[in-house]
């Protein structure tokens, strides 16, 4: 799946402001960026206030059974689940 770039440049942003990251960290995300349990900022207390971001700034609902350890993995993860529901 092809990622459009306004969906990465957003979730950049989304999660500077969540979790406080520098612009310079927000520039070095990859796809192959590890987050939950290698980002410290990113904690079980953090993934609720990016989840509500998430809904808020892409206009997505995201139902309970989608949260798990494989959309929050990577950074590419999480931007292929937000354009998976993007297109729905």
């Amino acid at each position: 799946m092809t990622i459009p770039p306004a969906i990465t440049t957003k979730l950049r942003e989304i999660l500077g402001e969540v979790l406080g990251l520098s612009p310079t960290r927000m520039a070095k995300l990859t796809a192959d960026t590890a987050l939950f349990g290698s980002m410290p900022e990113l904690d079980s207390m953090s993934v609720a206030g990016l989840l509500t971001e998430l809904e808020d700034r892409f206009a997505i609902i995201i139902d309970d059974e989608d949260v798990n350890g494989d959309m929050l993995e990577t950074f590419g993860t999480l931007a292929a689940f937000v354009a998976r529901k993007v297109a729905v």
